[in-house]
């Protein structure tokens, strides 16, 4: 299956889910595939507007282990990222060089991206974010898997949830169920572009 077959599917994945994007940018990295990401406007239960941004390259190659000593240009995980944000509030449209970035790693940097990972962005996600790094989550929740033919893995959207420089420290400690149950109990809006690290204690 070709790189743009690959592509292809995931975006009218994202369409199904998130209708047609209302602006997109594309980067290209030195020895890297072409990363584009898309912005979807949508709307909470209550009609309170959202940003969502969404990856589209990333997932054209498998993931590799650093430690295999070659990598198989069919097997491995491949993924997309997903940021969603309330809009309005910040200027979050910024976030996409540092989404393109971090869909890269994989390419520029052999990393392997996977539930409860954090990823560090080396600024702010944004102008005046409060946030350096995101916490990777568990798929499944806003699109579906992009199932491909064998023996490729399928396609999954991987939602980001910005950490402030405490919560990624207190994660490195503790881990990301630690954090989650942390965000959770304090009822911690993660789509909130401006909300507080929450209190995390020892």
């Amino acid at each position: 299956m070709a790189y743009d077959d690959v592509l292809a599917q995931v975006e009218r994945r994202l369409t199904g889910a998130f209708g047609e994007p209302d602006a997109r940018a594309s980067v290209t990295f030195v020895g890297t595939d072409r990363i584009e990401v898309a912005r979807f406007t949508s709307a909470t239960a209550e009609g309170e507007p959202l940003l969502r941004y969404a990856t589209l390259g990333m997932s054209a190659q498998p993931m590799t282990d650093p430690a295999q000593a070659l990598a198989d240009p069919l097997r491995g995980p491949r993924a997309e990222l997903l940021l969603t944000v309330r809009a309005g509030l910040a200027d979050t449209d910024k976030v996409l060089r540092p989404l393109a970035v971090l869909a890269a790693s994989p390419q520029v940097e052999g990393v392997v991206v996977a539930p409860g990972a954090s990823l560090e962005v080396g600024g702010p996600l944004w102008p005046g974010a409060p946030f350096r790094a995101v916490l990777v989550a568990e798929p499944g929740g806003l699109v579906d898997d992009v199932v491909l033919p064998e023996p490729r893995e399928p396609v999954r959207f991987l939602p980001l949830l910005p950490m402030t420089p405490n919560e990624a420290a207190w994660k490195r400690v503790h881990g990301a169920a630690a954090l989650s149950e942390r965000w959770l109990a304090a009822g911690t809006d993660l789509r909130d572009p401006l909300r507080r690290g929450v209190e995390l204690g020892a």
